[in-house]
């Protein structure tokens, strides 16, 4: 079980092409490139818009004193939203270089 929730877990996306790469292929793999770098900036955006309402709920703190645990809330979780979305982006283009290199060695 323990084998399965690992798995469950894991970032990771094993692939082995089995041949040269063609001309979709490369456009596929710039396609995915693409959108990995789209997906970092929404979780950027996402960051930045949870920090800018912990701004705002700590500047309400001293009208309303329960806000005090949303605005720390807001503030960890913008800081998890923005370490997930660069370890992600980070391990997707490591793989994707490391899927095209490979297919490069299988072509020569």
């Amino acid at each position: 079980m323990n084998k399965k929730r690992h798995k469950f877990l894991s970032t990771k996306r094993e692939f082995t092409p089995d041949g040269r790469i063609i001309l979709r292929d490369q456009l596929s793999i710039e396609r995915t490139r693409l959108a990995n770098e789209r997906t970092l900036l929404s979780y950027i955006r996402s960051s930045l818009y949870l920090l800018i309402g912990s701004f705002a709920f700590f500047q309400l703190k001293d009208e309303y004193s329960n806000f005090d645990y949303l605005a720390y809330i807001s503030l960890v979780f913008s800081i998890v939203f923005f370490v997930i979305g660069i370890h992600r982006f980070y391990v997707l283009r490591r793989s994707l270089n490391r899927l095209y290199d490979m297919a490069e060695n299988i072509e020569a």
